[in-house]
């Protein structure tokens, strides 16, 4: 048990590589992906909330509407009351305060970081609550909170909940963040994907899923081309063109890949090898006139 206030970062994500396959009798889809953290963060304050009476724990999160989404939109938040309902931690109202620097609805998963890391400010708050019940209520959350309780690199099946654990990358990875002007909503993207018919094969994922496992097990800091795509790309595309722009302006950096992030509608550029994130960081001054305004980051080993 650790005294407030308690402060984490929730780290972004990125796909290398996501094949998407069928939906499940959940109504998820099945999936093959890559999940890789990266240094684009948000930062969240766990503390006593203000007022006691207040009925309940409160997240604050400025720039992003106040009062806040309630917790049925609001990850963080259903975060906090699962875990209260899991370990029957009573203790007084909580104000988690964060700071967002992760695009929201971008592909980036800030928001499921958010929820992950809301865990883990809980469990240490408590005293309650082992790897394994995180991981539990993370799976209860959405497709990309159980890879980012420990961030790091997974390599993820099922509907994201079943993770494999691969090697941090050799060499650095810079990556560029190219954001959007307006969000996408992942479930839109999924829908769009369905209509268009391009789903996989449940064989064609395990296929990717093997290859992937066998490209990265040397922590090569990227898969080969053929594995480095993105299933949901051209669903993205077609609810928002703007993207189509801004891989052009991330290939036009000499960028060793460019790929939407996620469900989109970001678009990354990678650089891999030891000047990988200065190269990062120069693209974002080549185009530092875009708006919104692009991102440098690279891949951080895993948190333990």
């Amino acid at each position: 048990m650790s005294a407030l206030p308690l402060h984490t970062l929730a780290l972004a994500k990125i796909n290398l590589g996501l094949f998407v396959g069928p939906i499940r009798a959940d109504g998820r889809h099945e999936l093959t992906t890559v999940m890789q953290s990266i240094s684009l963060a948000d930062e969240l304050t766990l503390s006593a909330a203000p007022n006691p009476d207040a009925g309940g724990d409160v997240v604050v999160c400025p720039g992003l509407g106040d009062p806040p989404p309630p917790p049925a939109e609001n990850l963080a938040a259903a975060a906090l009351a699962a875990f209260r309902t899991a370990t029957g931690w009573d203790a007084p109202p909580l104000q988690l305060h964060i700071v967002k620097r992760v695009p929201v609805a971008a592909g980036l998963g800030g928001g499921s970081g958010d929820a992950a890391a809301a865990l883990r400010l809980a469990a240490a708050a408590s005293g309650l609550g082992d790897r394994a019940l995180l991981d539990e209520i993370a799976r209860t959350l959405g497709a990309d909170v159980p890879a980012q309780v420990r961030p790091g690199r997974w390599l993820a099946r099922g509907a994201g909940e079943e993770l494999q654990a691969l090697p941090d990358p050799i060499v650095p990875l810079g990556v560029l963040v190219l954001p959007a002007a307006s969000p996408l909503s992942t479930t839109n993207v999924y829908a769009q994907a369905d209509h268009m018919g391009l789903a996989r094969e449940r064989a064609e994922l395990e296929g990717a899923h093997r290859a992937l496992a066998d490209a990265l097990a040397d922590g090569s800091p990227l898969p080969p081309a053929g594995l480095l795509r993105n299933d949901l790309e051209d669903a993205a595309r077609s609810l928002c063109p703007e993207i189509d722009a801004a891989l052009l302006e991330a290939r036009a950096t000499n960028a060793d890949m460019v790929l939407v992030s996620g469900s989109g509608p970001t678009v990354l550029g990678l650089y891999a090898g030891s000047r990988g994130p200065a190269r990062a960081r120069a693209a974002t001054r080549s185009l530092a006139e875009r708006v919104p305004v692009p991102l440098a980051a690279e891949a951080l080993p895993c948190q333990a």
